[in-house]
């Protein structure tokens, strides 16, 4: 596109994700779905209005959104709060995804479509979206609250599990000649999550004071600049830009200059990111989606109850009842960005064409559920309850609010071991 063609459809997909979401939101709708759907009815695989006829058009952009998430989610998670979480925080993760991506690979085989696809729908299947989760925890002001502490958790387990995946993924989908050359490039992922978390660890105050600045203008310009240049270092690397951008977020936050940083990047990370869910709509093709409907929908229903199942069985580590429960496990319920990046793998590898169509149709369903149900999750509880009770604790805590506002600002950060008992 020309310049003056590019302006106006970037202007306009702004401008058509806002008042889709303002429109939305008068009925109590969340702003994810409508973005998504907004580029869906202004792509151009529907009749109509073609704001953007290549959706790659926006590729770089549409990257930035999802870096800016997941560099936000960085700044709220520290590495403290996994760490003191200790091995609850680690078997709530490990069980979700054990859970969920046996789940995944169970029906990925009994599809039949083949053992590579099946280990690319197993991860379509069991890993939730950071980025959808990130923006429900915000959007529902429940940020500060204890179970959101879980979540959290939860999604950071499986941001590290999903590097260690794609990692292994990624010989077995490419060209890799033999086990050393697999071998190799799964080091070299690895190694970069290493000294990342060792940087976390025990470097983050050195690196907050090189940030550090009085001028807003200044370390806007900075922390901007170093989450896009550690995405395309873990790119570069074998890792997903999403993990180094998280992992920089995480450097930054555990500083001095980590809340100024989170109200600096408010603002950037809204509007990239309502680019990235209107971006990921244009993409959609309504028509293939029709063709593996069935599947889609087994899917879903497999991902329901993988998520309740793993969800209660977590929030009962942590001793919570069924409100909780029930936030826990609907509030991970949304794939997004990474089944993206899974099925864009299993196109260049030349996998069965039917995985696109799936994928697509199967993120846009749970992205559009996964919110409605999370913002109503108290009235879900009662159905957990019946159906997962006996696992749950006789008598549950109370849910009481936490302080802070939707933006996550004043919550108590302490870990997670220390939030299953304040309530």
């Amino acid at each position: 596109m020309h310049l003056a063609e590019t302006l106006i459809a970037l202007g306009g997909a702004f401008l058509a994700a806002g008042l889709a979401a303002r429109l939305g939101r008068r009925v109590g709708l969340p702003t994810i779905p409508l973005f998504m759907l907004a580029g869906l009815l202004l792509g151009p695989n529907t009749p109509g209005l073609a704001l953007v006829e290549d959706p790659t058009e926006f590729a770089l952009l549409s990257s930035l959104g999802l870096i800016l998430l997941l560099f936000y989610l960085g700044l709220e998670f520290h590495l403290d709060d996994l760490i003191g979480g200790g091995r609850k925080l680690l078997a709530a993760g490990g069980i979700y995804l054990l859970i969920n991506v046996g789940l995944g690979l169970g029906f990925g085989f009994a599809l039949g479509w083949g053992s590579r696809e099946a280990f690319v729908l197993a991860g379509v299947i069991g890993i939730s979206s950071s980025a959808i989760v990130t923006k429900v925890l915000v959007e529902t002001g429940r940020l500060g609250r204890p179970e959101s502490k879980l979540v959290l958790g939860i999604v950071v387990v499986e941001d590290v599990f999903l590097a260690l995946y794609l990692a292994l993924l990624q010989p077995v989908l490419s060209d890799a000649s033999g086990f050393g050359e697999a071998a190799q490039k799964f080091g070299i992922a690895f190694g970069f999550l290493v000294v990342l978390t060792a940087i976390a660890r025990w470097g983050a105050g050195l690196v907050g004071r090189l940030v550090e600045t009085r001028d807003d203008e200044l370390l806007i310009v900075t922390f901007v600049g170093l989450a896009v240049l550690s995405a395309g270092v873990a790119e570069k690397l074998g890792v997903s830009d999403a993990i180094g951008a998280f992992m920089i977020g995480l450097i930054l936050g555990s500083g001095k200059a980590g809340v100024r940083i989170q109200k600096l990047v408010h603002p950037l990370r809204d509007a990239f990111a309502a680019l990235f869910f209107f971006t990921f709509g244009l993409t959609i093709d309504p028509g293939d989606i029709l063709g593996v409907w069935i599947p889609i929908t087994l899917a879903v229903l497999v991902t329901v109850f993988g998520n309740l199942l793993a969800g209660t069985l977590s929030s009962r580590i942590y001793g919570f009842g069924p409100q909780r429960a029930s936030f826990v496990s609907l509030t991970v319920l949304a794939r997004g960005e990474f089944a993206l990046i899974l099925a864009s793998m299993a196109a260049v590898a030349g996998l069965d064409p039917r995985i696109t169509a799936f994928v697509a149709g199967y993120v846009l369903i749970l992205a559009i559920l996964g919110p409605l149900a999370a913002s109503r999750s108290d009235e879900f509880a009662v159905l957990v309850e019946k159906g997962f009770g006996r696992w749950l604790p006789e008598r549950p805590e109370l849910m009481t609010d936490m302080p802070g506002n939707d933006d996550g600002e004043g919550v108590d950060r302490g870990s997670p071991v220390k939030a299953e008992t304040s309530s």
